[in-house]
């Protein structure tokens, strides 16, 4: 099948063909029919697959017969929600591009920045909205948004919302919408949460299905190493000394973590910049648009990038930390491998990382290759006990070759505090991800 086949207006296909579009997806090829004869679509599609432009088009094409008829002010038309910031802008753009020969305006909205700007171009009259549930929430109850004349709605990524607990927001928003409209969701995994949903927003939907749930893009190449945690920035920086790694995304578990590999990264000379929940919407655009040009070659990241970037042909992904839910290893290697090029993944694995590891191995039913000969082989074999209190130490306190520590305070005899060097000291207590600030 080629582009021409799908019954596009010629502004539309004039744009695909700027964009250097000439065969659809699969997902695409399977979901725009159904959509342009106005049916509501579930979307099961990992990310890369080329949805975004799967929903895109069928919404612009369905305006396009519209707008001729649009005399008085502009009102929100197609509502699209995602789950963060990037992915809206991402998505925004996309429409722009589909939809340049044609004249309907789209606006991104999303938190993290000033809502003044946001709300003068909602005055102007727009026809698509895309936004993060949050933000478009807060104007809606400030009166700034209206969508009651909303004929499309899509809820993209809404597994995700799920994880990073903006159901509930998704929800109420939905509330607002008109009953009669065309609906599109589409997600990569399927929970108990979100199927519930579905069934009460969707009316008797085409079923949309590319990849099982747990599979992986298979043209991507993954391997791993058994590294002990305190050698992982050192092998980390081993292996992008290497030029022939292009373009590396790596995934920390933590924000904190994500500044500490840059600043290590940065003093052995490898210019990186992170992108997380602590960065302002401004650095974390910066950060994303210098790694998509080449200025910067690594970027580091939690989580939140692991959906939704859409990077052109990005060489690796490097897994610092093994994800907890295995799932997300799946997401974190879509990044490169898109659009039908290839990629590498590499994950680090520590001693206490390895059932981590065997979870992903099961879940994506395939062993993945351990590269052996590196300079950083795994030794340390200990596994750090947890506490009641949140603490972890590297040994046990009632060990007789490290007592526990007297609770007198030790002084010399000028009354001065002795520092002693502490072998045991606790680490420093880190709280729990919390993934909906991630």
């Amino acid at each position: 099948m080629i582009i021409t086949d799908l019954d596009l207006i010629e502004p539309i296909q004039r744009a695909l063909k700027n964009e250097g579009y000439s065969q659809p997806t699969p997902i695409q090829a399977k979901a725009i029919p159904p959509l342009l004869e106005g049916c509501d679509l579930l979307g099961c599609a990992q990310t890369g697959t080329g949805k975004t432009a799967a929903f895109a088009i069928p919404i612009l094409q369905g305006l396009s017969y519209e707008q001729r008829s649009l005399k008085d002010r502009k009102q929100i038309k197609a509502l699209v929600l995602a789950p963060t910031r990037e992915l809206a802008i991402q998505i925004a753009a996309s429409f722009k591009s589909y939809g340049r020969y044609l004249s309907l305006k789209t606006l991104v909205i999303y938190g993290g920045v000033s809502q003044h700007p946001q709300t003068r171009d909602l005055g102007k009259g727009i026809d698509i909205l895309v936004a993060t549930p949050g933000r478009l929430l807060d104007l809606i109850n400030q009166g700034f948004v209206s969508l009651t004349q909303v004929k499309y709605f899509v809820l993209d990524e809404a597994d995700l919302m799920l994880d990073m607990g903006m159901l509930n927001d998704v929800k109420k928003i939905i509330t607002y919408l008109p009953q009669k409209r065309q609906t599109m969701c589409f997600s990569a995994t399927m929970p108990a949460e979100i199927a519930k949903l579905v069934d009460t927003m969707l009316i008797d939907p085409v079923k949309v299905e590319i990849t099982p749930v747990a599979s992986t893009v298979d043209i991507v190449e993954q391997e791993f190493y058994y590294v002990d945690k305190v050698n992982k920035t050192s092998l980390l920086v081993h292996l992008l000394k290497n030029k022939a790694i292009i373009s590396a995304l790596v995934f920390s578990r933590t924000k904190y973590g994500a500044d500490k590999i840059v600043k290590a990264l940065e003093k052995e000379g490898l210019k990186a910049q992170a992108i997380h929940g602590n960065k302002s919407q401004t650095a974390r655009q910066l950060a994303l648009n210098n790694f998509k040009e080449r200025k910067t070659r690594i970027l580091v990241a939690t989580d939140i990038a692991a959906r939704g970037l859409d990077i052109e042909e990005l060489s690796h992904v490097i897994n610092y930390d093994l994800p907890e839910v295995p799932e997300t290893y799946v997401h974190r290697i879509g990044r490169t491998g898109r659009a039908g090029l290839g990629g590498t993944a590499i994950s680090f694995c520590d001693y206490e990382e390895k059932p981590l590891l065997r979870d992903i191995q099961k879940l994506i039913s395939k062993s993945i290759t351990e590269v052996k000969n590196h300079p950083y082989p795994l030794i340390d074999t200990t596994i750090t006990p947890k506490v009641a209190s949140g603490r972890r130490y590297a040994t046990s306190r009632t060990s007789s070759a490290n007592p526990p520590r007297s609770k007198a305070t030790p002084t010399d005899n000028t009354g001065k505090i002795r520092r002693e060097r502490r072998i045991n000291e606790p680490r420093k207590y880190e709280p729990k991800k919390n993934t909906r600030w991630q």
